[in-house]
């Protein structure tokens, strides 16, 4: 049975999800279905709250809360990260109205399952330390104002600067996986958008340095997968060939240093 959803459409009485659970790392996965009431306008979060105030099956056996993680709700945060439907993206701005059902949920597969659909993200953050992903302070702070930026690079600059983190990249990308130590695309979009700052600049040379080095820009397979599931549109790629030519130019440096 349907009822109006308030868009001229009928809407279901009750939306289907398929999660696949862990119960803590190194766990075996397993599959659970649930059935919850439909409410016009919900997200994937709004249905694993439904499921968490009442942990039980599709076929009416009780179960555990699902786990996962988010935030901000509004697709700032990057927490709420997670497969729907085979694709990577956020749950928070995930609309069930938009979704086939059954909706498929999975953890993603690049990064340790903690429980459910909860990973550790930690590489990207240890991938952030690498390439040293910050402005310089110390021994500028004192010299007034800093170099002015023009508003084209601010515009550029800004794209770069609503990555949140939130893996969907790396998930997508098949040059990162554990055979591999391709830093990823997010790591490459903030080195860019720090050797592209005035100030940040300072350390451009060290993050050239990672960049060349191993797991570095060179293992890029173009396959350009990141700039098509990233949630802020970020061009990845734009920045990933503008690394790699600021690695070209680098290693030419060095070279003619010895």
């Amino acid at each position: 049975m349907t009822s109006p959803n308030g868009n001229g459409h009928s809407a279901p009485e009750h939306v289907l999800l398929r999660i696949k659970r862990q119960k803590a790392p190194g766990e075996p996965p397993y599959w659970e279905s649930f059935r919850v009431p439909y409410e016009p306008g919900m997200n994937v979060i709004s249905a694993l709250m439904k499921i968490r105030l009442n942990p039980v099956t599709a076929e009416g056996r009780a179960t555990t809360p699902v786990t996962w993680d988010s935030g901000c709700l509004e697709e700032v945060c990057g927490a709420c990260s997670m497969r729907i439907n085979g694709i990577p993206r956020q749950s928070c701005t995930a609309l069930v109205d938009k979704l086939e059902q059954p909706i498929v949920l999975e953890p993603f597969s690049k990064f340790p399952v903690l429980r459910d659909l909860m990973v550790d993200r930690t590489p990207m953050f240890d991938a952030l330390k690498r390439i040293k992903a910050w402005v310089p302070l110390d021994g500028t702070y004192a010299l007034g104002p800093g170099d002015k930026m023009a508003p084209e690079l601010q515009q550029i600059r800004y794209k770069y600067s609503e990555c949140m983190t939130c893996g969907c990249c790396l998930e997508a990308c098949p040059q990162y996986n554990n055979r591999s130590s391709f830093i990823g695309a997010s790591a490459i979009g903030q080195a860019y958008l720090f050797n592209e700052h005035p100030t940040g600049r300072n350390l451009k040379g060290d993050r050239l340095d990672v960049m060349m080095g191993p797991g570095g820009v060179v293992d890029c397979g173009n396959a350009q997968n990141c700039v098509r599931v990233c949630p802020k549109h970020i061009p990845l790629t734009d920045a990933i060939a503008a690394i790699g030519g600021q690695v070209t130019v680098h290693a030419i440096k060095k070279m003619l240093r010895f």
